[in-house]
Protein backbone atom coordinates (compact mmCIF):
# COMPACT_ATOMS: atom_id res chain seq x y z
CA UNK A 1 0.00 0.00 0.00
CA UNK A 2 1.10 3.57 -0.69
CA UNK A 3 2.28 5.68 2.28
CA UNK A 4 -0.72 7.14 4.14
CA UNK A 5 -1.15 10.89 4.60
CA UNK A 6 -4.00 12.30 6.68
CA UNK A 7 -5.23 15.64 5.35
CA UNK A 8 -7.54 17.80 7.46
CA UNK A 9 -9.40 20.69 5.83
CA UNK A 10 -11.03 23.33 8.03
CA UNK A 11 -14.30 25.17 7.49
CA UNK A 12 -12.87 27.93 5.30
CA UNK A 13 -11.19 25.29 3.11
CA UNK A 14 -14.60 23.73 2.34
CA UNK A 15 -16.82 26.81 2.67
CA UNK A 16 -18.27 26.64 -0.86
CA UNK A 17 -17.97 24.81 -4.18
CA UNK A 18 -14.94 26.86 -5.26
CA UNK A 19 -13.07 26.02 -2.03
CA UNK A 20 -14.03 22.32 -2.26
CA UNK A 21 -12.84 22.22 -5.87
CA UNK A 22 -9.51 23.70 -4.71
CA UNK A 23 -9.35 21.09 -1.96
CA UNK A 24 -9.93 18.30 -4.50
CA UNK A 25 -6.98 19.62 -6.51
CA UNK A 26 -4.73 19.53 -3.44
CA UNK A 27 -5.78 15.94 -2.66
CA UNK A 28 -5.22 14.92 -6.29
CA UNK A 29 -1.72 16.37 -6.02
CA UNK A 30 -0.95 14.03 -3.12
CA UNK A 31 -2.26 11.03 -5.10
CA UNK A 32 -0.06 11.99 -8.05
CA UNK A 33 2.87 12.15 -5.65
CA UNK A 34 2.36 8.48 -4.80
CA UNK A 35 0.61 9.00 -1.45
CA UNK A 36 -2.68 7.57 -0.18
CA UNK A 37 -4.75 10.42 1.33
CA UNK A 38 -7.31 10.06 4.11
CA UNK A 39 -9.28 13.29 4.23
CA UNK A 40 -10.89 14.74 7.38
CA UNK A 41 -13.18 17.73 6.85
CA UNK A 42 -14.93 20.24 9.07
CA UNK A 43 -18.43 21.54 8.55
CA UNK A 44 -18.68 24.33 5.97
CA UNK A 45 -17.65 27.71 7.43
CA UNK A 46 -20.10 29.14 10.01
CA UNK A 47 -22.38 26.06 9.87
CA UNK A 48 -21.59 24.84 13.40
CA UNK A 49 -22.40 28.28 14.84
CA UNK A 50 -25.71 28.29 12.97
CA UNK A 51 -26.59 24.80 14.20
CA UNK A 52 -25.92 25.92 17.77
CA UNK A 53 -28.14 28.96 17.21
CA UNK A 54 -30.91 26.68 15.88
CA UNK A 55 -30.66 24.41 18.92
CA UNK A 56 -30.79 27.36 21.30
CA UNK A 57 -33.78 28.87 19.49
CA UNK A 58 -35.65 25.56 19.68
CA UNK A 59 -34.86 25.21 23.38
CA UNK A 60 -36.39 28.67 23.94
CA UNK A 61 -39.57 27.46 22.25
CA UNK A 62 -38.86 29.39 19.02
CA UNK A 63 -39.53 26.46 16.70
CA UNK A 64 -40.09 28.64 13.63
CA UNK A 65 -36.82 30.49 14.20
CA UNK A 66 -34.91 27.22 14.53
CA UNK A 67 -36.48 25.76 11.38
CA UNK A 68 -35.76 28.96 9.46
CA UNK A 69 -32.06 28.52 10.24
CA UNK A 70 -32.03 24.91 9.02
CA UNK A 71 -33.95 25.92 5.89
CA UNK A 72 -31.16 28.35 5.02
CA UNK A 73 -28.56 25.66 5.73
CA UNK A 74 -30.45 23.16 3.56
CA UNK A 75 -30.51 25.64 0.66
CA UNK A 76 -26.81 26.43 1.05
CA UNK A 77 -25.80 22.76 1.00
CA UNK A 78 -28.11 21.91 -1.91
CA UNK A 79 -26.76 24.86 -3.90
CA UNK A 80 -23.16 23.82 -3.19
CA UNK A 81 -23.88 20.19 -4.09
CA UNK A 82 -25.46 21.35 -7.36
CA UNK A 83 -22.14 22.93 -8.34
CA UNK A 84 -20.09 19.89 -7.30
CA UNK A 85 -22.13 17.07 -8.79
CA UNK A 86 -23.39 16.86 -12.42
CA UNK A 87 -27.12 17.01 -13.10
CA UNK A 88 -27.42 13.30 -13.89
CA UNK A 89 -26.07 12.36 -10.44
CA UNK A 90 -27.51 15.15 -8.27
CA UNK A 91 -30.75 13.30 -7.53
CA UNK A 92 -29.07 10.79 -5.22
CA UNK A 93 -27.20 13.53 -3.36
CA UNK A 94 -30.32 15.65 -2.95
CA UNK A 95 -32.20 12.57 -1.70
CA UNK A 96 -29.92 11.74 1.23
CA UNK A 97 -29.41 15.45 1.99
CA UNK A 98 -33.17 16.00 2.31
CA UNK A 99 -33.36 12.94 4.59
CA UNK A 100 -30.64 14.32 6.84
CA UNK A 101 -32.22 17.77 7.11
CA UNK A 102 -35.66 16.22 7.74
CA UNK A 103 -34.17 14.25 10.65
CA UNK A 104 -32.48 17.41 11.99
CA UNK A 105 -35.77 19.34 11.80
CA UNK A 106 -37.53 16.54 13.69
CA UNK A 107 -34.95 16.79 16.50
CA UNK A 108 -35.49 20.56 16.69
CA UNK A 109 -39.27 20.18 16.82
CA UNK A 110 -38.91 17.76 19.69
CA UNK A 111 -36.48 20.09 21.43
CA UNK A 112 -38.89 23.02 21.16
CA UNK A 113 -41.62 20.88 22.76
CA UNK A 114 -39.42 19.71 25.64
CA UNK A 115 -37.60 23.01 26.11
CA UNK A 116 -34.39 21.53 27.52
CA UNK A 117 -31.16 21.47 25.50
CA UNK A 118 -29.21 18.59 27.04
CA UNK A 119 -25.52 18.02 26.16
CA UNK A 120 -26.55 14.84 24.34
CA UNK A 121 -29.05 16.67 22.10
CA UNK A 122 -26.56 19.51 21.57
CA UNK A 123 -23.97 17.03 20.25
CA UNK A 124 -26.57 15.39 18.00
CA UNK A 125 -27.61 18.73 16.46
CA UNK A 126 -24.10 20.09 15.82
CA UNK A 127 -22.93 16.75 14.39
CA UNK A 128 -24.99 17.37 11.24
CA UNK A 129 -22.47 19.94 9.97
CA UNK A 130 -19.67 17.39 9.55
CA UNK A 131 -21.98 14.51 8.67
CA UNK A 132 -23.40 16.37 5.68
CA UNK A 133 -20.23 18.17 4.54
CA UNK A 134 -18.12 14.99 4.51
CA UNK A 135 -20.62 13.01 2.47
CA UNK A 136 -21.14 15.89 0.03
CA UNK A 137 -17.38 16.39 -0.39
CA UNK A 138 -16.85 12.66 -1.02
CA UNK A 139 -19.45 12.90 -3.81
CA UNK A 140 -17.70 15.98 -5.19
CA UNK A 141 -14.34 14.18 -5.20
CA UNK A 142 -15.85 11.23 -7.08
CA UNK A 143 -16.89 13.59 -9.90
CA UNK A 144 -13.41 15.14 -10.04
CA UNK A 145 -11.51 12.03 -11.00
CA UNK A 146 -10.78 10.87 -7.45
CA UNK A 147 -11.80 7.38 -6.40
CA UNK A 148 -13.44 8.20 -3.07
CA UNK A 149 -15.38 6.61 -0.22
CA UNK A 150 -17.32 8.25 2.59
CA UNK A 151 -16.92 6.79 6.08
CA UNK A 152 -19.09 8.11 8.92
CA UNK A 153 -16.52 9.16 11.54
CA UNK A 154 -18.86 8.00 14.30
CA UNK A 155 -18.11 4.41 13.28
CA UNK A 156 -14.40 4.92 14.04
CA UNK A 157 -13.89 7.72 16.58
CA UNK A 158 -15.10 6.02 19.76
CA UNK A 159 -15.21 8.18 22.90
CA UNK A 160 -16.50 7.96 26.44
CA UNK A 161 -19.99 9.25 27.20
CA UNK A 162 -18.88 12.79 28.04
CA UNK A 163 -20.82 15.05 25.70
CA UNK A 164 -19.22 18.22 24.34
CA UNK A 165 -15.67 17.00 24.96
CA UNK A 166 -15.58 13.25 24.51
CA UNK A 167 -12.39 11.44 25.52
CA UNK A 168 -11.15 9.17 22.71
CA UNK A 169 -10.70 5.46 23.39
CA UNK A 170 -7.46 4.84 21.51
CA UNK A 171 -7.50 1.04 21.29
CA UNK A 172 -11.08 0.95 19.99
CA UNK A 173 -10.34 3.74 17.50
CA UNK A 174 -7.37 1.81 16.05
CA UNK A 175 -9.51 -1.31 15.76
CA UNK A 176 -12.37 0.53 14.01
CA UNK A 177 -10.02 2.38 11.65
CA UNK A 178 -8.50 -0.92 10.54
CA UNK A 179 -12.00 -2.28 10.00
CA UNK A 180 -13.71 0.66 8.24
CA UNK A 181 -10.96 2.85 6.72
CA UNK A 182 -7.93 0.71 5.95
CA UNK A 183 -9.65 -1.58 3.37
CA UNK A 184 -10.64 1.47 1.28
CA UNK A 185 -7.10 2.88 1.47
CA UNK A 186 -5.65 -0.49 0.43
CA UNK A 187 -7.89 -0.39 -2.66
CA UNK A 188 -6.62 3.12 -3.50
CA UNK A 189 -9.81 4.97 -2.54
CA UNK A 190 -9.61 8.40 -0.87
CA UNK A 191 -11.58 8.09 2.36
CA UNK A 192 -13.48 11.24 3.42
CA UNK A 193 -14.55 11.55 7.06
CA UNK A 194 -16.09 14.30 9.16
CA UNK A 195 -13.94 15.73 11.91
CA UNK A 196 -15.09 16.76 15.41
CA UNK A 197 -17.69 13.99 15.77
CA UNK A 198 -17.56 10.58 17.39
CA UNK A 199 -19.78 8.17 19.27
CA UNK A 200 -19.88 6.00 22.35
CA UNK A 201 -19.51 2.22 22.08
CA UNK A 202 -23.32 2.09 22.17
CA UNK A 203 -23.52 4.40 19.13
CA UNK A 204 -24.62 7.62 20.86
CA UNK A 205 -23.25 10.68 19.00
CA UNK A 206 -20.55 12.69 20.83
CA UNK A 207 -18.20 15.54 19.89
CA UNK A 208 -14.54 16.25 20.67
CA UNK A 209 -15.02 19.96 21.47
CA UNK A 210 -14.59 23.02 19.29
CA UNK A 211 -11.57 22.71 17.01
CA UNK A 212 -11.87 18.95 17.31
CA UNK A 213 -11.45 18.26 13.59
CA UNK A 214 -7.69 18.69 14.07
CA UNK A 215 -7.90 16.15 16.88
CA UNK A 216 -9.78 13.72 14.63
CA UNK A 217 -7.03 13.98 12.02
CA UNK A 218 -4.36 13.22 14.61
CA UNK A 219 -6.34 10.28 16.00
CA UNK A 220 -6.71 8.85 12.49
CA UNK A 221 -3.05 9.48 11.68
CA UNK A 222 -1.89 7.92 14.93
CA UNK A 223 -4.31 5.01 14.68
CA UNK A 224 -3.16 4.10 11.18
CA UNK A 225 0.49 5.13 11.71
CA UNK A 226 0.41 7.57 8.80
CA UNK A 227 3.57 9.00 7.28
CA UNK A 228 2.39 12.55 8.07
CA UNK A 229 -0.62 14.60 9.18
CA UNK A 230 -1.45 17.75 7.23
CA UNK A 231 -3.61 20.47 8.79
CA UNK A 232 -4.92 22.63 5.93
CA UNK A 233 -6.19 26.04 7.00
CA UNK A 234 -6.29 29.58 5.57
CA UNK A 235 -2.88 30.85 6.78
CA UNK A 236 0.67 29.96 5.73
CA UNK A 237 1.41 27.96 8.88
CA UNK A 238 2.43 29.02 12.38
CA UNK A 239 3.58 32.64 12.50
CA UNK A 240 5.89 34.46 14.88
CA UNK A 241 2.75 36.29 16.04
CA UNK A 242 -0.69 37.29 14.76
CA UNK A 243 -0.10 39.19 11.47
CA UNK A 244 -3.19 41.31 12.15
CA UNK A 245 -1.40 42.80 15.15
CA UNK A 246 2.09 42.76 13.69
CA UNK A 247 2.30 43.07 9.87
CA UNK A 248 5.97 42.02 9.79
CA UNK A 249 5.23 38.63 11.40
CA UNK A 250 7.24 35.77 9.89
CA UNK A 251 6.32 32.19 9.02
CA UNK A 252 7.94 29.62 11.31
CA UNK A 253 9.36 26.90 9.05
CA UNK A 254 9.89 24.27 11.74
CA UNK A 255 9.00 23.92 15.41
CA UNK A 256 8.92 21.15 18.02
CA UNK A 257 5.79 19.32 19.17
CA UNK A 258 6.27 20.75 22.67
CA UNK A 259 6.55 24.34 21.44
CA UNK A 260 3.53 24.00 19.13
CA UNK A 261 1.40 22.54 21.94
CA UNK A 262 2.35 25.43 24.22
CA UNK A 263 1.43 27.97 21.54
CA UNK A 264 -1.88 26.25 20.86
CA UNK A 265 -2.82 26.18 24.53
CA UNK A 266 -1.90 29.82 25.04
CA UNK A 267 -4.00 31.25 22.26
CA UNK A 268 -2.49 30.49 18.85
CA UNK A 269 -5.54 29.76 16.67
CA UNK A 270 -3.86 27.58 14.04
CA UNK A 271 -3.97 24.32 16.03
CA UNK A 272 -6.31 22.70 18.52
CA UNK A 273 -4.22 22.13 21.71
CA UNK A 274 -4.89 18.38 21.80
CA UNK A 275 -4.18 17.90 18.09
CA UNK A 276 -0.61 16.84 18.31
CA UNK A 277 -0.80 14.44 21.26
CA UNK A 278 -1.60 11.33 19.15
CA UNK A 279 1.08 12.42 16.69
CA UNK A 280 3.67 12.79 19.47
CA UNK A 281 2.97 9.25 20.71
CA UNK A 282 3.73 7.81 17.27
CA UNK A 283 6.35 10.41 16.29
CA UNK A 284 4.38 11.44 13.19
CA UNK A 285 5.28 14.86 11.75
CA UNK A 286 2.45 17.40 11.51
CA UNK A 287 2.40 20.04 8.76
CA UNK A 288 0.31 23.22 8.93
CA UNK A 289 -0.48 24.35 5.37
CA UNK A 290 -2.59 26.93 3.52
CA UNK A 291 -5.31 25.60 1.20
CA UNK A 292 -5.47 29.03 -0.50
CA UNK A 293 -1.73 28.97 -1.14
CA UNK A 294 -0.83 25.25 -1.45
CA UNK A 295 2.62 25.97 -2.89
CA UNK A 296 3.71 27.45 0.44
CA UNK A 297 5.77 25.03 2.55
CA UNK A 298 3.89 25.91 5.74
CA UNK A 299 5.18 24.86 9.15
CA UNK A 300 6.59 21.42 9.97
CA UNK A 301 6.09 20.20 13.55
CA UNK A 302 8.46 17.42 14.64
CA UNK A 303 9.55 15.73 17.86
CA UNK A 304 12.81 17.67 17.91
CA UNK A 305 13.21 20.96 16.05
CA UNK A 306 16.58 22.21 14.74
CA UNK A 307 18.51 24.58 16.99
CA UNK A 308 17.46 28.22 16.66
CA UNK A 309 19.78 31.11 17.44
CA UNK A 310 16.76 33.24 18.42
CA UNK A 311 15.50 32.56 21.96
CA UNK A 312 11.83 32.57 20.93
CA UNK A 313 9.87 31.00 18.06
CA UNK A 314 6.55 32.75 18.49
CA UNK A 315 4.43 35.08 20.65
CA UNK A 316 0.89 33.94 21.51
CA UNK A 317 -1.86 35.94 23.16
CA UNK A 318 -4.83 34.67 25.15
CA UNK A 319 -7.50 37.32 25.79
CA UNK A 320 -10.69 37.51 27.85
CA UNK A 321 -8.97 36.34 31.01
CA UNK A 322 -9.74 37.28 34.60
CA UNK A 323 -7.28 37.67 37.48
CA UNK A 324 -8.59 36.38 40.81
CA UNK A 325 -6.76 37.57 43.93
CA UNK A 326 -7.24 35.45 47.07
CA UNK A 327 -5.85 37.09 50.24
CA UNK A 328 -6.07 35.29 53.58
CA UNK A 329 -3.81 36.47 56.40
CA UNK A 330 -5.77 34.27 58.79
CA UNK A 331 -4.62 31.23 56.80
CA UNK A 332 -0.95 32.18 57.02
CA UNK A 333 1.16 29.07 56.37
CA UNK A 334 -1.92 26.91 56.90
CA UNK A 335 -1.47 23.35 55.70
CA UNK A 336 -3.87 22.49 52.87
CA UNK A 337 -4.63 26.10 51.95
CA UNK A 338 -3.63 25.79 48.29
CA UNK A 339 -5.42 22.46 47.99
CA UNK A 340 -8.60 24.03 49.32
CA UNK A 341 -8.36 26.78 46.70
CA UNK A 342 -7.76 24.43 43.79
CA UNK A 343 -10.50 22.08 44.96
CA UNK A 344 -12.93 24.93 44.34
CA UNK A 345 -11.74 25.40 40.76
CA UNK A 346 -11.96 21.64 40.26
CA UNK A 347 -15.52 21.63 41.61
CA UNK A 348 -16.54 24.21 39.00
CA UNK A 349 -14.46 22.53 36.24
CA UNK A 350 -12.61 25.80 35.66
CA UNK A 351 -9.05 25.59 34.28
CA UNK A 352 -6.36 27.88 35.69
CA UNK A 353 -3.78 29.34 33.29
CA UNK A 354 -1.27 31.00 35.62
CA UNK A 355 -0.62 31.08 39.37
CA UNK A 356 1.42 33.47 41.49
CA UNK A 357 1.80 33.17 45.27
CA UNK A 358 3.15 35.19 48.18
CA UNK A 359 3.12 34.47 51.91
CA UNK A 360 -0.55 35.32 52.38
CA UNK A 361 -2.04 35.66 48.90
CA UNK A 362 -2.60 33.70 45.72
CA UNK A 363 -3.35 35.21 42.31
CA UNK A 364 -4.78 33.03 39.55
CA UNK A 365 -5.90 33.63 35.99
CA UNK A 366 -8.91 31.94 34.41
CA UNK A 367 -10.95 32.18 31.25
CA UNK A 368 -13.69 34.69 31.93
CA UNK A 369 -16.91 32.70 32.26
CA UNK A 370 -20.33 32.68 33.82
CA UNK A 371 -19.13 30.61 36.81
CA UNK A 372 -16.94 33.37 38.26
CA UNK A 373 -19.52 34.62 40.80
CA UNK A 374 -20.00 31.07 42.15
CA UNK A 375 -16.23 30.50 42.27
CA UNK A 376 -15.71 33.81 44.10
CA UNK A 377 -18.49 32.96 46.55
CA UNK A 378 -16.85 29.63 47.41
CA UNK A 379 -13.38 31.21 47.68
CA UNK A 380 -14.72 33.93 49.99
CA UNK A 381 -15.36 31.23 52.59
CA UNK A 382 -11.58 30.81 52.76
CA UNK A 383 -10.31 34.33 52.20
CA UNK A 384 -10.93 37.83 50.86
CA UNK A 385 -11.52 37.66 47.12
CA UNK A 386 -11.52 40.16 44.29
CA UNK A 387 -11.37 39.68 40.56
CA UNK A 388 -10.65 41.83 37.52
CA UNK A 389 -11.58 41.02 33.94
CA UNK A 390 -10.42 42.18 30.49
CA UNK A 391 -6.90 40.87 31.00
CA UNK A 392 -4.65 39.14 28.48
CA UNK A 393 -1.84 36.63 28.79
CA UNK A 394 1.19 37.17 26.56
CA UNK A 395 3.22 33.99 26.10
CA UNK A 396 6.67 33.84 24.47
CA UNK A 397 7.60 30.31 23.41
CA UNK A 398 11.05 29.03 22.45
CA UNK A 399 13.63 26.41 23.28
CA UNK A 400 15.59 26.47 26.54
CA UNK A 401 14.26 29.87 27.62
CA UNK A 402 15.74 29.38 31.09
CA UNK A 403 19.19 28.87 29.59
CA UNK A 404 19.45 32.31 27.91
CA UNK A 405 21.23 34.77 30.19
CA UNK A 406 19.55 38.17 30.40
CA UNK A 407 16.43 37.06 28.56
CA UNK A 408 14.05 38.42 31.21
CA UNK A 409 15.79 41.77 31.11
CA UNK A 410 15.31 42.02 27.33
CA UNK A 411 11.63 41.09 27.61
CA UNK A 412 10.81 43.56 30.37
CA UNK A 413 12.85 46.36 28.77
CA UNK A 414 10.89 45.89 25.52
CA UNK A 415 7.57 46.30 27.37
CA UNK A 416 8.74 48.89 29.90
CA UNK A 417 5.81 51.18 29.05
CA UNK A 418 3.21 48.46 29.71
CA UNK A 419 1.93 47.60 33.20
CA UNK A 420 2.64 43.91 33.94
CA UNK A 421 0.35 42.24 36.48
CA UNK A 422 1.69 38.70 36.83
CA UNK A 423 4.90 37.10 35.56
CA UNK A 424 5.77 33.42 35.07
CA UNK A 425 9.25 32.19 34.21
CA UNK A 426 10.93 29.01 35.30
CA UNK A 427 7.92 26.72 35.46
CA UNK A 428 8.63 25.71 31.87
CA UNK A 429 11.85 25.57 29.87
CA UNK A 430 10.06 26.78 26.75
CA UNK A 431 7.71 29.51 27.95
CA UNK A 432 7.79 32.95 29.53
CA UNK A 433 4.41 34.55 30.25
CA UNK A 434 2.93 37.66 31.79
CA UNK A 435 -0.49 39.29 32.27
CA UNK A 436 -1.43 42.73 30.97
CA UNK A 437 -4.55 44.77 30.19
CA UNK A 438 -6.29 43.71 26.97
CA UNK A 439 -5.94 47.27 25.64
CA UNK A 440 -2.13 47.03 25.86
CA UNK A 441 -1.78 43.81 23.84
CA UNK A 442 -0.91 45.24 20.42
CA UNK A 443 1.68 47.66 21.83
CA UNK A 444 3.33 44.88 23.85
CA UNK A 445 3.37 42.33 21.02
CA UNK A 446 4.83 44.78 18.48
CA UNK A 447 7.55 45.83 20.92
CA UNK A 448 8.47 42.21 21.70
CA UNK A 449 8.45 41.23 18.04
CA UNK A 450 10.76 44.11 17.15
CA UNK A 451 13.13 43.08 19.94
CA UNK A 452 13.34 39.35 19.21
CA UNK A 453 12.65 38.92 15.49
CA UNK A 454 14.48 41.84 13.88
CA UNK A 455 17.43 39.52 13.19
CA UNK A 456 15.61 36.20 12.79
CA UNK A 457 17.38 32.91 12.08
CA UNK A 458 16.79 32.10 8.36
CA UNK A 459 17.04 28.37 9.10
CA UNK A 460 13.91 28.56 11.25
CA UNK A 461 11.98 31.54 9.88
CA UNK A 462 10.86 32.48 6.38
CA UNK A 463 12.37 35.95 5.99
CA UNK A 464 10.43 36.47 2.73
CA UNK A 465 7.07 35.93 4.41
CA UNK A 466 4.14 37.87 3.03
CA UNK A 467 2.33 38.39 6.31
CA UNK A 468 -1.25 38.31 5.23
CA UNK A 469 -3.90 35.69 4.73
CA UNK A 470 -4.03 34.73 1.09
CA UNK A 471 -7.15 35.95 -0.62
Amino acid sequence: MKPLVVMKFGGTSVEDAVAIDRTAGIVRGRVERGLQPIVVVSAMAKVTDQLIAAAQAAARGDRNGALAITARLRNRHLETAGKLVPAEAIGEVEGWMETEFAALDEILRGLSAVGELTPRIHDMVVSYGERISSRMIAAGFAHRGLSSAHVDARRCIITDAQHGRGIPQDALIEERLREHVLPHAQEGRVVVMGGFIGSTVEGVTTTLGRGGSDFTAALVGGGLEAESIEIWTDVNGIMTTDPRMCPDALRVKTISFEEAAELAYFGAKVLHPATILPAVKKNIPVLVLNSRNPQNEGTRITAVAPHCRSPFKSIAVKKKLTIIDVVASRMLMSHGYLKAIFDIFDKHKCAVDMVSTSEVSVSLTVDSNEKLPEIAADLSKLADVKYEGKKALVCLVGENVRGHNGIAGRVFTAVKDVNLRMISQGASEINMSFMIEEDDVEEAVRALHAEFFADADPEIFDLDTVSKTQA
